[in-house]
């Protein structure tokens, strides 16, 4: 059977981390966007150590250029709408999930989480509107980063972020945010287990059935 697109390294990556998103999803119910913010995060303050070092001051158009290379080096079709000085408009005519991410929309807070980090980081202040979405279906994504308060539209805020210290790894998680991340995976567990039961209960009632 002919595949409509490669098997690749990067489409098979993007299928899996997809689906555990979904499953995680189904099991934990919104705290998975947490998760998800959390992981966004500290993978954009982890980011920054590619772009210049952490702390140094960067300028609206530097912000917009690193952003938009992020997201195309991991597989996306990004550029740059517009540049402000209030607040940068991105629009992306493919995801780096690519269609898969209509499986898991809630992925998209991982944009989200890192180009607000990122902004409030250098800037003090990001908000993030996620206005259009592959994800949930819109033929592009576009996305609105405000670097400082605005009511025009609705957005997520990131402000006062902790800083990882110098030589520091954003990525040592605090005790408290890895018990909630425990829990949420005890929680998972438990809901498979579940799940698996009832599965097993309903194959040996359609055997009995039959009998």
């Amino acid at each position: 059977m002919d595949a409509k697109v490669p098997l690749t390294g990067t489409a098979f990556l993007s299928k899996l981390i997809t689906q555990y998103a979904y499953i995680h999803q189904r099991t934990v119910g919104k705290t998975s966007e947490e998760y998800i913010r959390q992981i966004g995060l500290r993978t954009g303050e982890w980011l920054e150590d590619f772009y210049g070092e952490k702390g140094s001051e960067w300028s609206i158009d530097r912000y917009a250029e690193v952003i938009i290379d992020i997201k195309n080096s991991i597989g996306g079709h990004f550029y740059i709408a517009s540049v402000s000085p209030d607040h940068v408009i991105v629009k992306a005519k493919e995801c780096p999930f690519g269609d898969a991410v209509k499986d898991a929309p809630h992925l998209c807070q991982m944009t989200s989480s890192v180009f607000g980090g990122i902004a409030s980081r250098k800037f003090g202040y990001g908000k993030v509107a996620l206005r259009k979405r592959i994800a949930l279906g819109d033929l592009g994504c576009e996305v609105a980063i405000y670097f400082g308060p605005n009511e025009s539209e609705e957005g997520d805020v990131f402000e006062n972020l902790r800083r990882t210290p110098d030589k520091g790894d954003p990525f040592k998680w605090e005790e408290d945010t890895l018990l909630l991340l425990n829990e949420q995976l005890r929680q998972s567990d438990e809901m498979v287990t579940k799940l698996l039961n009832e599965l097993e209960e309903l194959r040996s009632q359609v055997k009995t059935e039959k009998l």
